[in-house]
């Protein structure tokens, strides 16, 4: 039994991923009726279209409170590790990742669930790191929101716990600054022996020395296109030596075939039937939480897209507007985006006809043959 080599490991130069399909409304904040129904029966068809299109990874968005306002986005969502399981369960070759908030859940029994899930899928299962910000989500577990640096302290505890269950063989105890754990052992071992890929997200200082420490997949925001390319190579910097993390961002997808018809499409999704009060509501509470992914003064800037993509990056343009820019995210020293789509099962077509085969003219990917 040896772990295989999963689409996160291939040779495209730029991998793709579905973004927050686990969530309704998805990224986007909006009051049409496109928006996005997250169901199970779309979340699994989603998921089997973008396996058949041969895009490498499917995110979640951990949530606990939605963004209030009309649509409450995000509010009605799948648990991240269940629904990780089981889009794995019915797939064969995609990776998912579930996404975790450290604090509320124990890593001994986290490590036991995230083996399980590998074990489920034969290895294509990964973990995305979260610290957390959101006071409302923390107040609902009866957790106390630490200090911003010191929740990453926590959180390299608790990577440092799950790793060490997975690859230690006797028991052992562990005592640090937030932990205290006696006899502390786990069986099985990770799939082939090798645990699985461990994704981090952060701006901050803290946050980025985090993800370059111990995470497989860097996730950055991208504040100024021009800055990428020295920005990305500061991140890689921060890795320890012998590491070779990808970066990756996410962002939202609009286009149409011209920019004319592109523009229309955003107009009417976030213009005419945004949800500009939950927009304002997830602004009040990352300023309130201390959020670093996004400075305060930007966020307050940056409310339309709050709208558009919850903050992410925009991809907004014609067929051929989006493949060049994705030809320059990846000059830039991005590896991949993971992307949010108004509605990922009747968007999806586009990407895969237009968006994809554009890509591969232009060498950032080879053409998926099932």
């Amino acid at each position: 039994m040896a772990r295989p080599q999963t689409r996160m490991e291939s040779t495209n130069r730029f991998k793709l991923g579905l973004f927050g399909m686990n969530c309704n409304g998805g990224l986007t904040m909006t009051k049409a009726p496109e928006r996005w129904d997250q169901s199970w029966d779309n979340n699994l068809k989603a998921a089997r279209l973008a396996e058949a299109a041969g895009l490498e990874f499917l995110l979640p968005i951990g949530r606990w409170h939605g963004y209030k306002g009309e649509t409450d986005t995000e509010g009605t969502n799948w648990e991240t590790l269940v629904w990780a399981t089981g889009l794995l369960a019915s797939t064969k070759e995609i990776s998912a990742f579930c996404t975790l908030h450290v604090s509320f859940v124990n890593p001994v029994f986290a490590a036991k669930q995230m083996v399980t899930a590998d074990h489920v899928s034969k290895g294509r299962f990964g973990i995305n790191i979260v610290s957390g910000w959101n006071q409302g989500e923390f107040a609902m577990f009866g957790v106390p929101l630490q200090e911003h640096d010191k929740r990453y302290g926590y959180s390299e505890e608790w990577v440092e716990i799950v790793e060490r269950i997975w690859r230690e063989a006797e028991p052992f105890d562990y005592k640090g600054r937030f932990f205290d754990l006696k006899d502390v052992l786990g069986k099985p071992k990770p799939y082939g022996g090798q645990r699985p890929l461990l994704m981090s997200a952060g701006a901050s200082p803290a946050g980025r020395t985090f993800a370059a420490r111990y995470a497989d997949c860097l996730f950055m925001a991208i504040y100024d296109f021009d800055a990428l390319p020295n920005d990305t190579r500061t991140l890689r910097e921060l890795a320890p030596p012998g590491r070779n993390p990808g970066v990756y961002a996410s962002g939202h997808l609009f286009t149409r075939k011209t920019e004319k018809e592109t523009r229309e499409w955003y107009d009417y999704i976030v213009h005419e039937q945004g949800d500009w009060e939950a927009a304002e509501h997830i602004v009040r509470i990352r300023i309130a939480g201390g959020s670093q992914s996004m400075p305060a003064e930007l966020i307050r800037e940056r409310a339309t897209h709050m709208v558009a993509g919850i903050g992410t990056t925009p991809m907004v343009g014609s067929y051929d507007q989006i493949a060049e820019r994705f030809k320059y995210l990846s000059e830039s020293g991005l590896d991949g985006m993971a992307i949010g789509l108004v509605n990922y099962v009747d968007e999806f077509p586009i990407l895969q006809n237009e968006i994809l085969p554009r890509m591969e003219r232009l060498g950032l990917r080879q053409p998926y043959r099932a």
